[in-house]
């Protein structure tokens, strides 16, 4: 089953879950994803980040988009990160079911309004947006994006930026950041802030980052208000460490001996992320 953000986010609110985004950018990775979802019976976002939905092509993408609209699971197809109405209209053009719009590198304005005209072109396609203010940290092992300095989310912008855009979901920045913490640091989710953000927000809220973060301050992130969020970096590391150890230990060139090995280990954490959002067993939520 395929959906836009906009249905599956609403769901997700009204039962008090979270739905993990997934960045899946080739057949093995995207097959952990779909495959594991239906296993635990949880929704699930696919999604990609520009570059990555470049590297992958429009082509696999019809593929996944079969593979997805074909599943008893509900899935949603989201463009992670788009900086441009052109990466959201390429991807609109794929069969994507939702983009993200990120001006959070502009002045408010030019987000606002920037923002807006992908909400007006994407919502005549019945595609939903999810638009961001605030802005998220980045680690070097990381190719998504970010800044070094974190410009946490106002809450008397929120209101006033979903109503001016029309947005259907919000990207807000609490203090995470994309790619895998280094040794020794600790990150702190700004669970303040968010318990203030939830209060005034008029959609779902997004989290960015969502990998290497300590599990107890994701699941209570979730249960004050987040919906969404991302996992990269998680299980895609779960998965080349298992390939790569498969590579040395066998000097294996057959895939099915090298990958699937990998698909196993990528799932194991997906699983386990599925189970910190409280979506398994959720997809019952959608029928």
């Amino acid at each position: 089953m395929l959906i836009n953000m906009k249905e599956m986010l609403e769901t997700a609110d009204a039962n008090g879950f979270a739905v993990g985004a997934f960045n899946a950018t080739e057949s093995s990775l995207f097959r952990c994803v779909a495959e594991e979802a239906e296993k635990q019976n949880a929704p699930a976002i696919v999604q990609a980040a520009p570059g990555e939905f470049q590297f992958a092509t429009p082509e696999f993408y019809t593929y996944v988009r079969t593979r997805l609209a074909n599943s008893p699971v509900p899935f949603v197809l989201h463009l992670d990160h788009g900086k441009s109405m052109e990466e959201c209209m390429k991807a609109i053009q794929a069969g994507f079911t939702s983009v993200m719009f990120d001006g959070s590198a502009l002045s408010y304005e030019e987000n606002v309004r920037q923002t807006a005209e992908v909400v007006r072109l994407a919502h005549m396609a019945g595609v939903s947006v999810e638009g961001e203010i605030g802005t998220i940290g980045v680690m070097s092992n990381s190719d998504e994006g970010g800044v070094e300095n974190v410009t946490y989310t106002k809450p008397e912008q929120v209101v006033d930026f979903v109503s001016r855009t029309g947005v259907d979901c919000l990207a807000i920045a609490i203090g995470t950041a994309h790619g895998i913490y280094p040794k020794g640091f600790v990150p702190k989710l700004q669970l303040e802030l968010l318990q203030e953000i939830k209060k005034v927000s008029p959609v779902p809220l997004v989290l960015h980052g969502g990998s290497n973060n300590p599990d107890e301050e994701i699941r209570r992130a979730c249960q004050i208000g987040i919906r969404k969020v991302n996992i990269s970096s998680d299980f895609k590391y779960a998965f080349f460490r298992k390939v790569q150890e498969v590579l040395v230990q066998t000097g294996g060139f057959i895939p099915a001996k090298v990958l699937n090995p990998g698909i196993e280990a990528a799932k194991v954490v997906i699983a386990e992320k599925m189970e910190l959002f409280g979506s398994v067993g959720k997809a019952a939520c959608y029928r």
